[in-house]
């Protein structure tokens, strides 16, 4: 069972989210928030699998709630925002969001997003990919560490595939292994770059040169 919070200062919009998760078998809304300071509450007792947390909210907004919930607990958060170009999202998806989703979401996409996010997907919009590739491009890369150079030559593979935004299934497809096995070589290049989950890869192999922009 995945457990969820969810945070939006609109009360329909949080309540018409909460239903329709907790209505799905394999989702269970622990809590619901209408501001930052409350969302963080919840995180703390329930310590959830996922916080779906919208951007703009009272008292504390759903960036720096983000920051706080990603730095001290394992739960990810997946944003929600009116607008794919919203500059928020690309500072909330900076500060440890793992993906966004608009508003007017499909019901079945923010189920599928959830379960996407849970699973350690990263659930990026095309402008938002564009945007964190154009701030790595005008950065530059750092030099690669240690880390990289422990990668075994499958792990790197894999690492480089993720950054390009393949899926498990798609990049099972490209090394001819099966989807189980990506999911433990993904699990294990994390683990050994100290990484959160896959947008946090995409992020590293950017910064670190392995994959260059519009390639």
């Amino acid at each position: 069972m995945t457990t969820v919070v969810v945070a939006d200062d609109q009360p329909v919009i949080c309540a018409g989210f909460a239903a329709l998760l907790d209505a799905q078998e394999d989702l269970e809304v622990v809590g619901t928030a209408g501001n930052g300071l409350d969302l963080l509450s919840l995180v703390e007792k329930h310590q959830p699998d996922v916080a779906l947390v919208d951007v703009r909210m009272p008292e504390l907004d759903g960036i720096a709630a983000t920051g706080q919930i990603t730095r001290d607990h394992d739960t990810r958060v997946l944003i929600l925002t009116t607008f794919d170009l919203d500059a928020y999202v690309f500072d909330a998806i900076r500060a440890g969001a793992s993906g966004f989703l608009l508003k007017d979401v499909t019901a079945d996409r923010l189920v599928e997003g959830v379960r996407m996010v849970a699973d350690g997907s990263m659930l990026l919009g095309p402008a938002v990919t564009r945007r964190l590739v154009e701030d790595f491009a005008r950065r530059g890369p750092h030099l690669p560490d240690g880390a990289v150079e422990r990668l075994s030559p499958r792990q790197r593979e894999v690492l480089l595939l993720v950054a390009r935004g393949l899926s498990n299934a798609e990049i099972a497809g490209e090394l001819f292994i099966g989807t189980e096995t990506v999911k433990s070589h993904v699990g294990d290049v994390l683990r050994e770059l100290g990484l959160r989950d896959r947008i946090q890869a995409v992020v590293f192999a950017y910064e670190h040169g392995l994959v260059q922009p519009g390639r």
